[in-house]
């Protein structure tokens, strides 16, 4: 989950390498540092504890360590605590060959035991060193040769970056499954884990396949197999919009995609080149399947982890109930490791806002292994699960930078939605005049979470009466109990409060032990049909002293009676309620956080992309 960036060209490599961590700085920030091969051929480089502005002003903004070729790296910790030692770069002990590293050495021990024995010191706590000492004992003037000889022997994931002293007009990168993206201009090469790190110089970018190693020299570009066969690669224009990777005069990143929702929606159901609203009919061109396959469809199986996963719980309530088709939603992390059973007549459907999540992937290996077909759905164009499933469907919500997602959680919720939808169509679960309804509500949702985004001053009053709170719980039924997940997750991740959601029903088999007086509880009602069912459970954890927060659609007067304090929703179909009922639980998380004083981008041990086990 760390960052790393590289450069070499024309140009003084420091201040673009910190350029392009800062903007990588969502995937870590306990540490960073810097590696540069100065002009005459030594490396010199620095690191630091905390954020990257500790870096930066320890170089002078990267004019202390000048040079034209260079690697970087922001690290979210995995083997020792933040430390100058455990930063990287790490270095052979001559200090002529330098690495950074993200992903995981699972056999470093081993590794490590035999280069000790072989009299290779050691200076940090990390799996990285054993890259840097395994470097060093195999090189013999051949920077290629010498990669793939210690890839053939290390086990794990990784994306590398790595310069040698002798050889000051390359530097490599190597990737196994770690994301790794590689991209040019006319003044020089760039190596980045993510591709807003190198939006503000070049869109031509290149994605490194798994056990592949790639040379760049100032106006060169090489690929190669771990066999050391030169490769062929394409390009890939990106067409994002560099400013979307910037706060725009917004406080923090996470206010700003809140409020890039409606056009995340939007985007998702009418991409520019492509819409999925056609003449009143979903056409979803990238599923490629004949209705006759669509039909033949006899289970779902939806994979992700974290907020995608919760999306994933609200795709089981709307498929099922529009569809009709049986799904399981699982964790990916779990699905993987538990031997799944997967029937004739089933289709996967991965989620996966990076397209990079470690346990997704393999989530979709396995699944491919089985003999199954995998959708998946991603928003970053070109990552690996866009590369690797059958088939993707892109949610084109744009770089999304804050760790906690707000705008991309959107999205996915309405390309199930979409999905839903265009398998009901065509298995006939639904009228057609039912269906010309679902299609009016979903293209009302931009401007009703618009009109949501516009009360956030009520909320703020709101939430900073529970700046101090210890614990809040989240309850709901349905289809609300998904929101309730996605809610408590967007409070304990940026504010640090405890925060727990639960199945309403499931109040009396032994959460109601937790309530006490003043205890804040807030439950989600847009389920028309479980309205009584909600109220009765408001009105349990009420008598017992809990204050009552209630969310649910306009006009429902009888919830008001149970609750202390109401937001209520527009009006939408039932399906699709969770896309507005999400947007006041995210204000509300982000103005605690906020009265907190928390890094609301950067939380504490947190990091974008989770890219390793």
């Amino acid at each position: 989950m760390c960052g790393i960036v590289g450069y070499i060209g024309k140009n003084q490599a420091a201040p673009i390498i910190l350029g392009g961590l800062e903007k990588l700085e969502y995937r870590g920030y306990d540490s960073a540092g810097m590696a540069i091969i100065s002009e005459d051929g030594k490396l010199t480089y620095e690191k630091s504890v905390g954020r990257l502005k500790v870096l930066d002003e320890l170089t002078h903004g990267g004019s202390l360590l000048p040079g034209h070729a260079g690697i970087g790296h922001t690290r979210w910790a995995t083997h020792g605590v933040p430390s100058n030692e455990n930063a990287h770069p790490h270095f052979n002990e001559a200090e002529t060959i330098a690495v950074v590293h993200n992903g995981i050495i699972e056999n470093y021990i081993q590794l490590r035991d035999k280069l000790t024995k072989k009299g290779y010191k050691f200076h940090s706590e990390t799996d990285t060193e054993v890259l840097a000492h395994m470097l060093d004992r195999y090189y013999k003037g051949n920077p290629l040769e010498t990669i793939t000889r210690v890839m053939h022997r290390v086990e794990g994931s990784y994306a590398l970056g790595i310069i040698f002293a002798d050889h000051p007009d390359e530097i490599y990168a190597v990737r196994k499954d770690s994301p790794l993206v590689v991209g040019r201009n006319e003044e020089g090469c760039f190596i980045a884990s993510d591709v807003p790190a190198m939006l503000k110089h070049t869109r031509t970018v290149y994605y490194v396949e798994n056990q592949e190693i790639a040379c760049l020299k100032a106006d060169e570009l090489h690929f190669y197999s771990i066999d050391e066969e030169e490769l062929e690669k394409q390009p890939t224009e990106i067409d994002w919009d560099a400013n979307a990777a910037e706060k725009g005069g917004y406080e923090h990143f996470m206010l700003k995609e809140m409020y890039e929702q409606p056009k995340a929606i939007r985007e998702t159901l009418i991409p520019q080149n492509n819409p999925r609203i056609r003449s009143n009919d979903i056409v979803i061109e990238e599923l490629n399947m004949s209705d006759e396959e669509i039909k033949a469809i006899r289970k779902i199986h939806i994979v992700a982890c974290g907020s995608a996963y919760h999306a994933g719980m609200s795709g089981k309530y709307v498929i099922e109930g529009l569809a009709r088709i049986p799904v399981e939603v699982d964790l990916a992390s779990e699905f993987r490791y538990r031997d799944p059973i997967i029937e004739e007549g089933a289709l996967v459907i991965v989620i996966s806002q990076s397209g990079e999540t470690a346990d997704t992937k393999e989530a979709l290996h396995l699944s491919q292994s089985k003999g199954f077909p995998v959708l998946g759905i991603v928003n970053v164009v070109g990552s690996a699960i866009a590369r690797e499933a059958d088939k993707v469907m892109y949610t084109w919500a744009g770089p999304e930078i804050a760790v906690a997602t707000t705008k991309a959680y959107s999205a996915q919720l309405i390309a199930l939605y979409l999905l839903a939808m265009k398998f009901a169509r065509v298995r006939g679960t639904v009228t057609d005049e039912y269906f010309k309804e679902l299609l009016e509500d979903i293209q009302r949702l931009p401007d009703q979470v618009e009109m949501l985004l516009e009360s956030r001053k009520r909320i703020q009053r709101f939430a900073n009466r529970y700046i101090g709170a210890k614990d809040v719980f989240y309850i709901g039924r349905g289809a609300d109990y998904a929101t309730a997940l996605e809610s408590a997750l967007k409070l304990k991740e940026i504010s640090y409060v405890h925060s727990e959601a639960y199945a309403a029903g499931e109040l009396k088999h032994g959460t109601i032990s937790l309530i006490e007086e003043g205890t804040l509880v807030t439950a989600l009602a847009t389920q028309e049909a479980l309205y009584q069912k909600t109220v009765s459970n408001m009105v349990e954890v009420k008598s017992r002293g809990a204050f009552v927060l209630a969310v649910t659609n306009e006009g429902n007067k009888d919830i008001e009676k149970a609750a202390d304090y109401v937001i209520h929703i527009p009006t939408t179909n039932q399906w699709m309620a969770n896309s507005l009922a999400i947007v006041p639980m995210q204000l509300f998380a982000y103005y605690v956080a906020l009265g907190k004083g928390c890094d609301i981008d950067k939380p504490r041990n947190l990091a974008k992309s989770v890219t390793v086990e």
